[in-house]
């Protein structure tokens, strides 16, 4: 499981947007977006770097959790 702290994500579009830059890279993924605590859990067989690099080119940027 990899973990990313996502300050900038506040809604259900935002959780959306996530969920769906990370299946573009892995459609396997398994995501779990928490708006409250403002993390991204994700299993994947992606690199933490790729999934990183998704967030962030979704508009979303994680810094290390």
């Amino acid at each position: 499981m990899i973990e990313f702290n996502v300050s900038a994500m506040s809604c259900g579009h935002c959780a959306g947007a996530i969920t769906k830059a990370i299946k573009a890279i892995d459609p396997a993924a398994t995501v779990d977006v928490d708006l409250v605590a403002k993390t991204v859990k994700v299993e994947s067989s992606q690199q933490r770097a790729a999934l990183a690099g998704a967030l962030a080119g979704a508009g979303y940027p994680p810094s290390p959790a």
